[in-house]
């Protein structure tokens, strides 16, 4: 190296002027006016005034002698590292054979407690009677092991795990094992090899060390002083006595008889502690996050085309997925006293039945999802989606797990919406205010409804209007009040034409509730053991218990981490009319703020709406690509005498137009539910089709006069732009798909008395 920068210093200064002189010629030749580069005669070139021809070449050839003499020199430098490195390399694997000879003597304290117990005084006075310390004692015995340890560490993986056994905790059952005294003396001292690099597997079985230290077990005064220590090596090095070892290390020992006795001392400490089991997969080919309607009905739409699909579903909720209509209607009408703990109605047909749409037995467990051979639907309860990455394709749990997947369903559903004046209201009023959306709450309200004697119900909609008249008539065999407040003119004021929800809040009424409209709230306070409700007007409602029923928010919670759009007018995911909010990515059910072909831009809440979405996600996750034009329907029973359908938008400030006939005994849910067999409507009529509208062949009774005191049944068409948008069937029921037909073609009618023979509304 110091020839090559003295002969630079020598050339440099030649090498610079060249340089020099190169530039200022070419720099010359640039400003001349001639068009070409001036060529120096043949005969300069081999001679001439510095900077000339011969000049150049001699800067090429010191600037290429230089780089050859470089090069020499890293190639050199390199092969010489790299033997300095296998040289050090082989003095390292040869040092374990240089100590072999001094090691007896370095050993001599643990084979003297092996065979003369009295010696071992000297080395129990040296180690302090209370430390439980194993190092100290093998830095004593063994000083040359020690400087070699720490000079220079062991390389092999064999050496790292030996050298970690030695500072574990001992297992009691190890220690005081007089069966060892034999095994020591069957065979010499084991060497260095054995105590750092474990690299002879025929002395780790002959002669361990361990119980080399454990021997003095049998004298009363070393038994405590040495009991402790010596027990790590003992877990470190097994002997054969499966009485010295601890349980799961002798085990392994006999079901390894013909393996090396060193290899359990290694397997040993990783296998033995108990790993958590994993109770979910790191991957879901289809991944449903909500536990609802829209889940399984993706769920079971998704199998259906794809029959090996492994599908999870992650749900918050403690339950597997269940329909929520009977939360609110059938179950509060059963006189099973168990229904709380069973969840088992009956229909209004008489038929039994739970709300869960499959039992356990129907699903795969989550941590067999990724085993089983044709695949299945798992659910993983009780974990909520906190973090969506859709780069990643990957989601994270609430305890900070991942799962990663292919295709992505959000069914996330809505949270209940509660009044400010009830969250601002403090403590004692939040702990007595139910919001009805799951099962829980639906037992809770159940324990409050008997033990509590008044219950106040905000909201005049579907489910305010249904929870009560079922407590309503709950209260009939108890003293239990029942009041139902809401600022509309009327119950269902936002969705029936004025005359028609009168005539519902008359019906709630005579089911003993104590209905109180254009009522809003101004104030709720907690005073004398009562809650008190103060409306804007001044009126005053003392109550027990609220359950506020005012609207669903939809859950988009994920919305920010997964950059995905909310609508800003309705709320929810903003899909297309595929349901997709990405590539892999789909939204169903009340979460959705979808793209229908032919009403617009809609978000719905109910059970049907559910269903439909849900299977129509499921197809397009399985590649079928099919836009929302089912149009789903929902219901509402006032009991089992009084119920409807819907179909649409129905929205009470649209014109309307209804049409009315005399009901008779079948015109009823519980009549309507016995003649289709189910209680669940959406799930029979959902399937139906129907052809174009053609008149009933019925002859057209004589005109009845307008009906203002009794609605026994007929059709409510709502209309935008003449069109029907919209679609009531009150007490008609199995005429669903007429409806959706009518919806469908968006076709104007002149007469909507014509359309409405289309439901034979005055058949009998």
């Amino acid at each position: 190296m110091w020839t090559c920068k003295n002969l630079w210093k020598k050339l440099a200064p030649l090498a610079r002027s060249s340089s020099t002189l190169c530039r200022q010629n070419a720099r010359g030749v640039l400003f001349n006016n001639e068009r070409r580069l001036p060529l120096v005669p043949q005969a300069h070139m081999s001679s001439g005034t510095p900077g000339s021809g011969g000049d150049n070449n001699l800067y090429y050839l010191l600037v290429g002698a230089t780089c050859v003499g470089g090069g020499f020199y890293a190639y050199r430098t390199i092969k010489g590292d790299k033997e300095r490195y296998q040289e050090r390399i082989n003095e390292i694997a040869s040092r374990p054979n240089k100590v072999v000879p001094e090691q007896p003597i370095t050993e001599a304290p643990g084979e003297q407690a092996a065979e003369t117990p009295q010696e071992i005084a000297p080395v129990t006075e040296d180690a302090p009677v209370e430390t439980p310390e194993v190092t100290p004692i093998v830095e004593e015995v063994s000083p040359e092991v020690a400087a070699v340890e720490q000079e220079d560490p062991p390389t092999t993986p064999e050496a790292e795990i030996a050298r970690e056994s030695v500072v574990e905790p001992a297992p009691e059952e190890s220690v005081g094992t007089p069966d060892a005294d034999p095994v020591v003396k069957s065979g010499p001292m084991p060497t260095e090899a054995a105590l750092v690099a474990r690299s002879v597997p025929e002395e780790a079985v002959e002669q361990p060390s361990a119980p080399a230290l454990i021997e003095p077990s049998v004298e009363p005064s070393p038994v405590e002083v040495i009991e402790e220590p010596p027990a790590p090596v003992v877990k470190s090095e097994p002997t054969p006595v499966a009485g010295s070892l601890p349980a799961e290390t002798a085990e392994l020992q006999t079901t390894t008889e013909t393996e090396s006795a060193a290899e359990p001392a290694i397997v040993a400490p990783a296998e033995v502690p108990a790993s958590t089991p994993v109770e979910f997969p790191s991957h879901a080919p289809y991944l449903l996050i909500g536990g609802g309607t829209a889940s399984f009905a993706a769920a079971r739409s998704i199998r259906a085309r794809d029959p090996g699909a492994r599908v999870l579903i992650i749900t918050d909720e403690p339950d597997l997925p269940y329909m929520r209509p009977p939360l609110s209607k059938e179950l509060w009408f059963s006189d099973d006293p168990s229904v709380v703990d069973t969840l088992r109605f009956k229909q209004w047909n008489g038929k039994e039945r739970s709300i869960y749409f499959q039992p356990p037995s129907f699903y795969v467990s989550p941590q067999d999802l990724e085993k089983v051979e044709n695949g299945g639907v798992a659910v993983l309860t009780g974990k909520k989606v906190v973090h969506m990455d859709v780069r990643g394709n990957k989601v994270t749990l609430s305890d900070d797990t991942e799962i990663s997947y292919d295709k992505c369903l959000i069914a996330t559903g809505g949270i209940p919406r509660n009044l400010q004046v009830i969250e601002r209201a403090g403590e004692e009023v939040t702990k007595r205010t139910t919001l009805f959306r799951k099962v829980e709450d639906f037992k809770a309200l159940d324990k409050v409804s008997r033990d509590t004697k008044s219950i106040t119900i905000i909201g005049g909609g579907f489910l305010g209007s249904e929870l009560a008249c079922a407590l309503g008539r709950r209260s009939a065999d108890s003293d239990l009040e029942v009041i139902q407040m809401f600022p509309e003119k009327g119950n269902m004021g936002k969705v029936l034409p004025e005359y028609l929800s009168n005539w519902t809040t008359a019906k709630v009424k005579s089911e003993g509730v104590a209905v109180i409209t254009e009522a809003l709230v101004k104030a709720v306070s907690f005073k004398d053991g009562k809650v008190e409700i103060k409306l804007k007007d001044g009126r005053v409602v003392k109550t027990d218990h609220i359950v506020a029923a005012v609207g669903l928010e939809p859950s988009v919670e994920l919305a920010k981490s997964a950059g995905l759009e909310v609508d800003s007018d309705f709320g929810g995911f903003r899909v297309n009319a595929e349901l997709q909010a990405r590539s892999n990515i789909w939204v169903a059910g009340d979460a959705a703020c979808f793209y229908d072909i032919r009403l617009g831009r809609r978000r719905v809440e109910h059970h049907d709406h559910a269903v439909v979405s849900g299977r129509l996600a499921g197809e397009n996750m399985t590649g079928a690509n099919k836009p929302y034009w089912h149009q789903s329907m929902f219901w509402s029973d006032l009991g089992p005498d009084v119920g409807y359908e819907a179909i649409g938008i129905v929205d009470s400030s649209l014109p309307t137009v209804g049409v009315f006939a005399k009901a008779t005994a079948k015109d009823t849910p519980k009549a309507a539910t016995e003649k289709s067999g189910t209680g669940i409507r959406s799930e029979s009529e959902t399937e139906g089709t129907a052809s174009s509208p053609v008149a009933s062949s019925t002859p057209e009774p004589p005109p009845v006069p307008e009906q203002k005191d009794n609605y026994g049944k007929g059709v409510i068409f709502y209309l935008r732009d003449k069109v029907v948008v919209g679609i009531i069937l009150w007490n008609v029921f199995n005429r669903m798909p007429v409806a959706r037909k009518i919806i469908k073609d968006g076709e104007e009618h002149a007469d909507l008395n014509e359309v409405a023979k289309l439901f034979n509304i005055h058949d009998d």
